[in-house]
């Protein structure tokens, strides 16, 4: 038996009232060999969909995850009941993906397969009907000492669009109820010192129309790209990377289930004086068009530079 709970300070209830506490992870898992190489996972945790999505912010290297995957599952988590397995080996190669600071997931199953209540964390369920999802991935070390790891992973099931999430005069289906499902494959080549992280997705969701001012079930599709090489310097680790990113498609959780048209390069580097402490720095190159019923034909361009300083404890 394994308990994992991980509580998050910094929300902000709305733009006037900031720093609420909330839970992020609150969940358990259930071993059922003495490897715990076949176990369950109950409670509120990450949902095993996406690469990136299961990174935590102290293994990603750009600030923020990638909106076509992401927008599957914001927070990537919600509350549900997942089985996992992976045999001994992969597991320590999971461990050790994390541990040698090659921008792991951690261990999340070759195998996994799970319901969860499709609302997302700290949201109530709408329709008592579960999304399903499933997820297999595979790391293997090549004969030069390069690993790499391949994964497809799926979900589907029924988003329900909430009343605070609907503008006045927005058209919508009577019971609000939208197919919500995607597909998404991911390859990563774990840096040794070169590294290649890249997936896409393909699925439909709810999504606003302003050709006809309602939110529909449409397709979308997108993913992103991301380059890095790893360099030490002694205790000091310098990791300098790029990602490119394009989504065509809505974001359920957002108002009115807004739409989105993004392309977005972005350049940085990672510097670990100590495995205590990292800054990063990224240059952002950005083209959004995002659209509701209170704000059409909304693109803005631009560009930003940003700096993150993270304590890791």
């Amino acid at each position: 038996m394994y308990f994992y709970f991980q509580p998050d300070f910094a929300t902000n209830a709305s733009s006037t009232n900031l720093h609420f506490g909330q839970i992020r992870d609150a969940y358990f898992d259930l071993g059922l060999d003495d490897k715990n190489e076949f176990r369950f996972r109950i409670g509120q945790s990450k949902v095993p969909f996406g690469f990136e999505n299961l990174q935590s912010s102290q293994n990603r290297l750009p600030l923020d995850r990638n909106d076509g995957l992401n927008s599957g599952v914001a927070n990537e988590r919600d509350l549900g009941v997942f089985f996992m397995w992976a045999p001994e080996a992969k597991r320590k190669l999971f461990s050790s993906l994390v541990k040698d600071g090659l921008k792991g997931t951690g261990d999340y199953g070759v195998f996994a397969f799970g319901a969860y209540n499709g609302q997302t964390a700290n949201k109530p369920e709408l329709n008592d009907e579960p999304h399903i999802v499933s997820r297999i991935t595979w790391p293997f070390e090549l004969k030069n000492g390069q690993i790499i790891e391949t994964s497809l992973q799926g979900y589907t099931g029924k988003w329900v669009m909430p009343t605070d999430q609907l503008t006045k005069d927005v058209k919508y289906i009577s019971d609000r109820n939208y197919t919500d499902q995607r597909m998404a494959a991911s390859f990563v080549l774990y840096p040794k010192p070169f590294g290649i992280q890249a997936e896409y997705n393909v699925g439909k969701g709810p999504q606003f129309n302003t050709a006809t001012d309602s939110i529909e079930t449409r397709d979308l599709q997108g993913g992103y790209v991301t380059l890095s090489y790893l360099m030490k310097k002694g205790k000091q680790v310098i990791i300098p990377f790029a990602r490119y990113q394009h989504y065509e498609g809505g974001k359920k959780h957002e108002l009115d289930a807004r739409s989105y048209d993004v392309t977005e390069t972005e350049i940085g580097v990672e510097w670990q004086p100590s495995k205590n402490f990292e800054l990063v720095a990224m240059y952002t190159i950005s083209k959004r068009r995002f659209e509701d019923f209170a704000k059409q034909d909304n693109l803005q361009e631009g560009r930003l530079l940003r700096l993150q300083a993270q304590l890791n404890f």
